[in-house]
């Protein structure tokens, strides 16, 4: 397989979820904190208009503006599909990339604790997620493909990466210990990217418990659509754990 050469790292993609976009700040600002010996990484603010106005978009979701038809557009006017053509032309465009791995942070008011969120079946991002999660039991892994659909968030521009969710935290505000938890996160996986130039990962098969979205479900109503229960105390908090 192929070495790592280049790396990018997005944040903000979602205007209101400040742990990303303020760690890609921090990068700018001191770059030697992603630098690694045997590739380039670089740092991208992804929805900079939707962070100033502190809302997850201004039009539309910029996480689902990346389908190669919304791309290939040339009637998409909205703020956030030209973003979506500005990324996707920087970071080398979807399917051919200019870009070895690509890393999305994000954050969340559920309770995902550090969740790496797959957004397609690539064997290397299986081998990635498993040695973190070997090295760090905290995180879970979870797999947002829809057989048979074409994925519009950024990460489809690059077969090898994924999203980091981070919760929970409410909107428009940052937590000193979800964004520190974040950045050592990231880090570790410049260090497993970095591992894996030098041959050191790739060999071994290690374990992984991998969740997946199998339907939702809503709390009870009554007739007049309010809520007619919800969780026991008994059981809040109790997340990736099975209820009956």
């Amino acid at each position: 397989m192929d070495k790592i050469n280049r790396v990018a790292i997005l944040g903000g993609t979602h205007g209101n979820e400040f742990t990303g976009a303020y760690l890609v700040k921090k990068f700018e600002r001191f770059p030697n904190i992603i630098k690694r010996p045997s590739f380039e990484t670089i740092g991208l603010l992804g929805n900079p208009e939707a962070f100033k106005a502190v809302r997850r978009y201004l039009d539309k979701d910029l996480n689902r503006c990346f389908t190669r038809g919304n791309l290939e557009n040339n009637q998409s006017y909205s703020i956030e599909d030209k973003r979506a053509k500005f990324i996707n032309n920087k970071l080398g465009n979807k399917g051919n990339p200019s870009v070895d791995f690509l890393l999305d942070l994000h954050s969340t008011t559920a309770n995902m604790g550090l969740t790496i969120i797959l957004v397609n079946n690539n064997y290397f991002n299986f081998k990635i997620a498993a040695y973190l999660s070997s090295i760090w039991p905290e995180i879970k892994v979870y797999s947002a493909v829809v057989p048979g659909r074409e994925m519009g968030f950024v990460n489809s521009i690059c077969d090898r990466g994924f999203a980091i969710e981070v919760g929970p935290i409410a909107q428009g505000i940052l937590s000193g210990s979800l964004f520190e938890k974040t950045e050592k996160l990231a880090g570790e996986v410049l260090d497993c990217l970095e591992k894996f130039n030098r041959g050191e990962i790739g060999v071994r098969s290690l374990p992984l418990t991998i969740y997946r979205h199998l339907k939702t479900v809503d709390f009870p109503k009554n007739e007049r659509g309010e809520l007619d229960g919800t969780i026991h105390p008994q059981l809040e908090g109790r997340d990736y754990q099975q209820l009956s």
